[in-house]
């Protein structure tokens, strides 16, 4: 008999694979790196559980009665859930993002029917931050601000029946480590916090961009950015910089040689797992997060460089 898919987006979300590397992870003895593959996600990405989790809240609380849109700064992933949310539920959606994301990013949204109001590429995420919070204070019954740098529904959708559970579950609790970018924090943050109470000997590493001026979509360079409010810096047992180019450089060896066409913001995710790797002691079980696949940066000109 053949099983139906449900309609509902949420009875989708999560439950991603694990991944394995036959070629990028060959020098290690002892030693296993694991990514969750989020683009198992119905609308391609690891912001799926957030902007679920942060709609489900909202409709719970009457906080999207009817006619009010939702409204929230993105560098397109959560940008593409909300919009992807909202047309199921009948919700309309005003995003704010920098004007030189992706192509992709920005006819995924508009495939959707979301509003976007774009924003100076000069400052980043943040100028984005900063025009959806000029938006929702000029028109505050016009607009639901999702606001999901400070919104707690972030974290929690990777917290308790989320993110963390799925990696305690899949490696049978023998992870050892957790590592992860940092953008809005939410991964990093819910995840984290669960891991430790699970058990508290496990390691979990935040990555960021090592410069403010980087290539690496939908990431912090949290020294001199709007810090999220709910960021919470002490869950972090170390903290990592990635090079913009060894993120693209790993970008290109994910797709060929190992088969795997991952997102910038993954392939980072994936240097910093390898670093903590070579560090790690025998037994240890790495596990990271490539939060999107790499169709959406195909438009990028790091694919023309030689690898």
């Amino acid at each position: 008999m053949t099983t139906l898919l449900g309609a509902n987006l949420e009875q989708r979300i999560g439950n991603t694979p694990l991944l394995c590397f036959e070629q990028l992870a060959r020098g290690l003895v002892d030693v296993q790196v694991l990514a969750k593959a989020e683009w198992s996600n119905p609308g391609g990405s690891v912001k799926d559980r957030a902007a679920a989790n942060i709609v489900a809240e909202a409709l719970r609380k009457g906080k999207l009665r009817t006619g009010k849109r939702l409204l929230d700064s993105t560098s397109g992933n959560t940008g593409i859930a909300y919009a992807m949310l909202g047309a199921a539920h009948g919700i309309p959606v005003t995003l704010c993002m920098p004007s030189n994301v992706s192509i992709e990013r920005k006819r995924m949204v508009r495939a959707y029917g979301a509003e976007i109001v774009y924003t100076d590429p000069g400052e980043g995420s943040d100028g984005a931050i900063r025009k959806a919070r000029e938006l929702a204070s000029a028109e505050p019954e016009k607009y639901y601000y999702a606001d999901q740098y400070s919104n707690d529904a972030n974290w929690r959708a990777h917290y308790a029946d989320g993110t963390a559970d799925e990696i305690w579950n899949q490696t049978e609790g023998r992870v050892t480590h957790f590592v992860a970018m940092l953008g809005t924090s939410g991964t990093f943050v819910g995840t984290s916090r669960r891991l430790k109470e699970l058990n508290p000997e496990i390691r979990c590493i935040s990555l960021q961009p090592d410069s403010p001026f980087h290539g690496i979509e939908g990431t912090k360079h949290m020294e001199t950015s709007i810090i999220p409010r709910i960021y919470d810096a002490t869950l972090a047992d170390a903290e990592l910089g990635i090079a913009t180019e060894a993120a693209y450089e790993m970008t290109r060896r994910l797709a060929r040689e190992e088969g795997l066409l991952v997102g910038v913001s993954g392939a980072a995710a994936l240097v910093g797992a390898l670093q903590v790797a070579r560090d790690a002691p025998l037994g240890a079980v790495i596990v990271t997060i490539f939060p999107d696949s790499g169709d959406k940066y195909l438009s990028e000109h790091f694919w023309e460089e030689t690898a």
